[in-house]
């Protein structure tokens, strides 16, 4: 399901980048639209972000749980991974900003 999302993503962001001129002179519908597509990608980075987050919890919080002497080994690694997946998520929300 994820999969055809992003296709779908990717097609109609390329026909709004394809269109931009023509509707530049027609209007600006095109600003209007790409940024639209700029806070979905945010939306989607949220989601995608916000959900490996919490299927990494899950998975140490279950780790620890199973096997509470090596809690030291599971939560640094995922302490950083979940740094890691969050900075993904701002490096969208700074770049969309930035266009």
């Amino acid at each position: 399901m994820k999969h055809v999302l992003f296709v779908a993503l990717a097609l109609f962001s390329t026909a709004v980048c394809a269109e931009e001129a023509a509707a530049t002179a027609a209007g600006g519908s095109a600003n209007l639209m790409k940024a639209a597509f700029y806070f979905l990608a945010v939306g989607l980075a949220a989601f995608g972000g916000t959900t490996a987050q919490s299927r990494a919890a899950a998975a140490a919080l279950e780790g620890i749980a199973r096997n509470p002497s090596a809690s030291d080994k599971i939560m640094t690694p995922m302490i950083l991974s979940l740094a890691l997946m969050e900075s993904l998520v701002i490096f969208t929300l700074i770049s969309v900003f930035l266009i």
